[in-house]
């Protein structure tokens, strides 16, 4: 027998695991590639199915793929939520190589840094077939067979093809000023000089969206650039009607300066946002007159808030492991690194940060500024949280220094957190936000949900957000309040309609029922 009749013999005998490891190897290449849409060509059809059946792979549409957890649930949509555009990237850019691009309207939306995971991506491309191609979880691409901007016109965004942001505001429709406000304002106020939308609308005579742009500046606070636009086109001979396109007037100030899209749409939803609140949360009964009576409260609160706080989370624990952690009687194993040691640390590190957030309240109830000292101990709460892993060696010390230095995302969310630049412009502006609001049931409820939206931590932001907001709570008198496991499937979900949707109701009112 030759040599090459030996090796195909070894590997029709190679165990199972084997087989798999080799088919894990060709995923890893490809990974390792960049590549996140996975075409059929691009393996064998043996390693193929080989990962498919062994969750490692999952299909799209016919033909792609994407890679997977082996342990995701069935229904699990982290994969591909975390997945699509790369993905939807590089399968229109197989179909149309450079020919294609996002909506003008969804153009709009990433330039201001909304990734969420749209329903139906909108494509325009000259090849377009004007029909929905089904993807996995619910979404879908209609491609339509649509010109393309002028090259001048075109921007690539994380690898997604676009309208450049001017170009944008000129295609998008009229009605998307009445229905996404808040992006639409956000995207005007990123321009730095009118010249940037002036020369496209005189070069095709957009007499029509030139008074609405010039409308939509005067709305945002920028009547220079409107009077601008209005007196080149009518010095061009143009006749031009302005025309505000948004429904009512801008709910902030815009400053004169270029700033952070995030942060502007942050400032809008939270003032949008706060009258809803303000409508379905109970008001405030007030700072209490007794410290240490609010405190023992709280004290006698730890057990049954650290095991729901921590199995919302995914950790696995009881009410005596959590004694044994505030008693001292528990020490860290530096050796064990299991599921039951982290577990333990993880509990350990929720009594230490309780103890931190308690300081703070007591500040609060001697009537210090709730936003303030939100600004100032939160850090401290975050490295007590995760000391007890420092210690053990399972994160390290420098990962407790500031905010998170990646991108990160949330299980089974449509919503994006934003990224790591962003993410420093944002916590100032919230922390500001929280010290100027007046009213703490606006501060309790938007203070907890825009500090998961931001996501400013690699792991821990959920437990941080439930923290915040019970400092909150002490900022008005609300007793300290346990989000329940039993809730945690509507609790995730009002917190997804405020983030996707951007509507808040359902997470006020959630927060409003665990206080009955």
């Amino acid at each position: 027998m030759g040599k090459r009749d030996n090796l195909v013999r070894s590997q029709l005998v190679a165990a199972p695991e084997d087989k798999l490891a080799a088919s894990l190897v060709v995923l890893k290449e490809l990974q390792d590639a960049g590549r996140v849409a996975l075409r059929a060509a691009d393996m064998t059809r043996t390693h193929r199915e080989r990962l498919l059946k062994n969750g490692f792979i999952r299909e799209v549409m016919k033909g792609w793929y994407v890679a997977s957890r082996p342990d995701e649930p069935a229904g699990e949509s982290t994969s591909w939520y975390t997945s699509f555009w790369q993905f939807c990237a590089a399968y229109l850019d197989s179909r149309f190589g450079e020919k294609w691009s996002v909506s003008p309207e969804q153009s709009i939306s990433l330039h201001t840094g909304n990734w969420t995971v749209p329903r139906q991506l909108l494509v325009r491309a000259p090849r377009g077939g004007n029909k929905p191609i089904g993807l996995i979880r619910d979404t879908s691409i209609f491609d339509v067979r649509l010109d393309m901007p002028p090259a001048a016109d075109r921007a690539i965004l994380n690898g997604v093809r676009l309208y450049s942001l001017p170009a944008a505001l000129l295609g998008c429709a009229q009605a998307q000023f009445e229905s996404r406000p808040t992006e639409l304002r956000a995207a005007l106020a990123m321009l730095r000089d009118p010249s940037e939308v002036l020369r496209r609308l005189l070069e095709g005579g957009h007499s029509k969206i030139a008074g609405r742009l010039a409308g939509a500046f005067r709305n945002i606070g920028r009547p220079k650039f409107a009077d601008e636009i209005i007196g080149a086109m009518q010095a061009a001979g143009y006749t031009v009607s302005e025309s505000d396109p948004f429904a009512e007037a801008s709910p902030i100030t815009f400053g004169a300066r270029e700033t952070s899209p995030y942060v502007n749409r942050m400032r809008m939803d939270w003032a949008r946002m706060r009258e809803d609140v303000l409508r379905i949360y109970p008001k405030a009964p007030g700072i209490p007159a007794n410290a240490a009576t609010y405190l023992k409260s709280v004290d006698e609160l730890y057990v049954n808030d650290a095991y729901n706080s921590l199995s919302i989370e995914g950790y696995k624990v009881t009410a005596e492991l959590i004694e044994k952690v505030r008693s001292g009687r528990w020490k860290p194993d530096t050796d064990n690194n299991d599921r039951g040691q982290r577990d333990a640390l993880a509990a350990r590190g929720y009594w230490q940060a309780f103890q931190a957030v308690k300081a703070s309240i007591k500040k609060v109830l001697g009537g210090a500024n709730a936003g303030q000292i939100a600004d100032g101990d939160h850090a401290a709460w975050y490295r007590e949280l995760f000391g007890p892993s420092v210690t053990a060696g399972i994160v390290k010390a420098a990962d407790l220094a500031g905010y998170r230095n990646g991108q990160v995302y949330i299980r089974r969310s449509m919503h994006t957190p934003p990224n790591l630049e962003a993410v420093r412009d944002l916590m100032p502006a919230f922390f500001e936000l929280l010290q100027q609001e007046e009213q703490p049931a606006v501060r309790v409820v938007l203070g907890h949900f825009f500090f998961v939206y931001i996501h400013p931590y690699m792991d821990g932001n959920g437990r941080m957000g439930r923290f915040l907001m019970n400092l909150m709570m002490a900022s008005g008198g609300y007793p300290w309040t346990i989000v329940p496991l039993e809730r945690r499937k509507g609790y995730m979900s009002a917190l997804e309609s405020a983030s996707v949707e951007g509507n808040i109701k359902p997470f006020a009112k959630f927060l409003a029922e665990l206080r009955n």
